[in-house]
C-alpha cells in the first residue's frame, strides 16, 4: 500500500467569496513518520478544471503549482486555507488566477515533543517543505496542476524557505533528514521562487546589518506586549555602538570573499533605490522633502545613499540576530535538541553574555541559500523583492543573493519597492504576472 499516494475522491467543495467554486483537499499528511500534525498539507484547484474547462488558459495538466508558507519569525507556520487571515487572501487570489494551490505546514521554533525534545529546530521547516514538494512530484499524474512549475512564495523568515526550496534543489544535505521523515522518493527542486524580504544568510546578516546602520544609533521599532503592539525605543549605549562599528568593519572581508566589493555593492543598491524612487515619482508622489535623494525635471539623479539609511532609521540593536543574550529568533532556529537557543557566529559566541554554546556548522549551511547556489538544482527563475523602508535586514542581504543567483546564470527579477516596509503579498497582481509569463 502507498501510503503517500493521493486519492482524489476524497475532495470538498468550497466556494470563494466572489462565487468561483473550487475543489479542496485537506489536511494532507505528506510524510510517512509524521511528529507533529503541521506535517500536512492543503491543496486546491478550480472546480472547472475537473469539468473540461479551463482558466486563465490554463488546464488541470497545465496550471502551475503555488506553494505559499506561512512562516515567519521562524515559528511553525500551519498550512494555509482561503479562510486563512492574511495568508488565505493570496490562496483566494491564485486560485483565481487560474492555479492549483499547495499550501504546506511546517515545524518551527519552540515546538516541542512530550519528553521535550525540540521538533522545530533548523532544518525542520526547510525539510519539512522540501517533502511537501517531494509529495506533489510523488502524485503527479494524480493530483491536478504541473509539478514541473512548482512555485514557493514566502514572506521574512517564509521568504527565507521560499529562497531554500529554490537554491537547494535535492542536495545531499537534506537526504537523511527526508529519509527519516520518510519522505517520498522524489526530486524536490522547484521551478521558480518568489521571495519577499528574506531573512537569510544569518552568519553573516550581523555585519551587513551593521555595515548598513552603522552610526546610525537611535532605534524604534514595535514590540508586542500584554496590552498589543507597542513602540519601543531608545539610543543605543556606548558599548552597543562599539559592537556595531566591529560588525560593520568586518563586512567588506565577507563579500570579498564571495567575489564582490562593498563599493561596488553600495553602488548597486544606490542605482537600485534611484529606480525604486523614480517609480514612485512617476507614480505622483511627493519626494521633494526627502534631502536623501537629488531630483530634477521629475527625474531621480541621485541618492546619498548614508542618508538614505539614515532617513530609515534603525529597528534593531546591534548585534541584530545572534543576540548575545540568545533572545532572538534566530537564536532558538539554531537551539540544540532541548530547546536551548544557541549562537551561530562567531562574534555572537565570542561576545557571548548568556554562557551559549555554538551551532553545528552544518545546522547553520542548511539554512543559508547563498550557499547551495550553483551546488544543488537551483530553480532557473526568482523573484525577489525586498522593500526600500525594511529595516528588518539589511538591503544588501538580497543583494547578496540576487548576485549569487546572476552569477550562476540564473534568471532574477529584483527590485526594492519604494517605501513598502518588512512585507509580503503586496503586489499579488505583478507577481502573479511574473508566473504567467514563465508558465504561459
Amino acid at each position: 500500500m502507498d501510503q503517500l499516494r493521493f486519492e482524489p475522491e476524497g475532495y470538498l467543495s468550497q466556494t470563494l467569496c466572489d462565487g468561483m467554486e473550487v475543489r479542496a483537499w485537506e489536511g494532507i499528511v505528506y510524510i510517512a513518520n509524521p511528529v507533529s500534525e503541521l506535517q500536512s498539507m492543503n491543496l486546491y484547484a478550480p472546480a472547472a478544471y475537473f469539468e473540461g474547462g479551463s482558466v486563465n488558459g490554463y488546464t488541470a495538466a497545465t496550471a502551475p503549482i503555488f506553494f505559499p508558507n506561512t512562516v515567519g519569525g521562524f515559528m511553525p507556520g500551519p498550512a494555509a486555507t482561503p479562510q486563512t487571515r492574511g495568508a488565505g487572501a493570496t490562496v483566494a487570489a491564485a486560485l483565481r488566477q487560474g492555479y492549483v494551490v499547495a499550501c504546506p505546514g511546517a515545524r518551527g521554533n519552540r515546538l516541542k515533543d512530550a519528553q521535550g525534545r525540540s521538533l522545530g529546530r533548523a532544518p525542520a521547516a526547510i525539510c519539512d517543505l522540501k517533502a511537501a514538494v517531494r509529495w506533489l512530484r510523488h502524485n503527479a499524474g494524480r493530483i491536478p496542476g504541473d509539478v514541473e512549475r512548482i512555485i514557493p512564495n514566502g514572506t521574512s523568515a517564509g521568504g527565507a524557505m521560499a529562497a531554500l526550496l529554490g537554491s537547494t534543489g535535492n542536495h545531499p544535505d537534506y537526504a537523511p533528514y527526508l529519509a527519516q521523515m520518510g519522505a517520498a522518493e522524489a526530486r524536490d527542486d522547484v521551478f521558480a521562487a518568489s521571495c519577499y524580504c528574506p531573512i537569510i544568510h544569518l552568519h553573516h546578516a550581523d555585519k551587513a546589518y551593521e555595515w548598513e546602520f552603522v552610526g546610525v544609533n537611535d532605534y524604534k521599532r514595535f514590540a508586542f506586549g500584554p496590552n498589543g503592539p507597542q513602540l519601543v525605543e531608545g539610543v543605543m549605549d556606548q558599548a552597543r555602538q562599539a559592537l556595531s562599528r566591529e560588525l560593520a568593519a568586518a563586512f567588506p572581508a565577507h563579500v570579498a570573499e564571495l567575489g564582490g566589493s562593498v563599493e561596488a555593492l553600495e553602488e548597486q543598491l544606490r542605482h537600485m533605490v534611484i529606480a525604486s524612487a523614480q517609480q514612485a515619482l512617476d507614480r505622483g508622489e511627493d519626494l521633494s522633502a526627502l534631502g536623501c535623494l537629488s531630483i530634477a525635471g521629475g527625474q531621480v539623479t541621485a541618492v546619498d545613499f548614508r542618508a538614505f539609511v539614515g532617513y530609515r532609521g534603525r529597528m534593531k540593536l546591534a548585534p541584530a540576530f545572534d543576540d548575545l543574550a540568545l533572545n532572538s529568533p534566530e537564536t532558538q532556529l539554531f537551539c540544540d535538541a532541548y530547546g536551548q537557543a544557541r549562537h551561530f557566529t562567531d562574534f555572537g559566541m565570542a561576545h557571548s553574555q548568556a554562557g551559549g554554546s555554538m551551532a553545528e556548522p552544518d545546522q547553520i549551511r542548511m539554512m543559508d541559500p547563498i550557499a547551495y547556489v550553483g551546488k544543488a538544482d537551483t530553480a532557473p527563475h526568482f523573484r525577489v523583492r525586498h522593500g526600500a523602508a525594511d529595516r528588518d535586514t539589511s538591503l544588501a542581504i538580497s543583494a547578496l543573493l540576487v548576485n549569487a543567483l546572476r552569477a550562476e546564470g540564473i534568471d532574477v527579477d529584483y527590485s526594492l519597492p519604494w517605501g513598502v516596509p518588512h512585507a509580503g503579498d503586496y503586489d499579488l497582481p505583478e507577481l502573479f504576472a511574473w508566473i504567467d509569463g514563465l508558465c504561459r
